[in-house]
């Protein structure tokens, strides 16, 4: 079996539990925060993929780190992956299931990239003007990326929207560098 094969049945299996127990949308978002959480932090990364450390070891850092805060299917689906041994998969499985899940309510999944986080009322219009730029309902996620300085960055798809500083100032060195030839 192909490895995105592999990433889309566990991310089906799991949508699918997600779903029938009414928490799809919750535990979408949580499972998208800890995957990012996963993949910026390489000490979480190692300690949940490192085969010599015990399952139940992994099984523990997942406990400690979500406490009581997430749903209880939200950490029993993420149990689940890490003791199928496919930690390394995860950030793979859950875009798919957030794919998913955005699928079934008819939009597309925004992965947004910003300084830091936005409230309720912030997504809401960044999903409006997302939907506008793409022509789609938008579903957004947002990653809290401090590399990002400030602006946005918005991957839809295979649609990119980089209104980033660090973009700008891309932009406006390279015009510089034309009006010096």
């Amino acid at each position: 079996m192909a490895q995105s094969e592999l990433i889309r049945g566990y991310a089906t299996a799991l949508f699918q539990i997600a779903e029938a127990e009414g928490q799809l949308a919750r535990v979408s978002d949580e499972l998208f925060t800890f995957a990012k959480a996963v993949e910026q932090n390489n000490d979480l990364r190692g300690a949940l993929t490192d085969i010599a450390i015990p399952t139940e070891r992994k099984l523990s850092v997942i406990d400690e780190i979500l406490g009581d805060g997430a749903l209880p299917q939200t950490k029993h689906i993420l149990e689940f992956v890490v003791s199928q041994g496919r930690a390394r998969e995860l950030s793979d499985i859950v875009n798919s299931l957030s794919e998913l899940a955005a699928e079934a309510q008819n939009s597309v999944l925004a992965e947004v990239r910003t300084a830091v986080d936005l409230d309720n009322d912030t997504q809401k219009r960044l999903a409006e003007s997302l939907g506008k730029a793409t022509g789609k309902r938008v579903d957004v996620k947002v990653v809290v990326d401090p590399s990002v300085v400030g602006g946005v960055y918005a991957k839809v798809g295979d649609q990119v929207i980089d209104a980033t500083v660090r973009r700008r100032l891309q932009d406006l060195q390279e015009a510089l560098a034309r009006t010096g030839d």
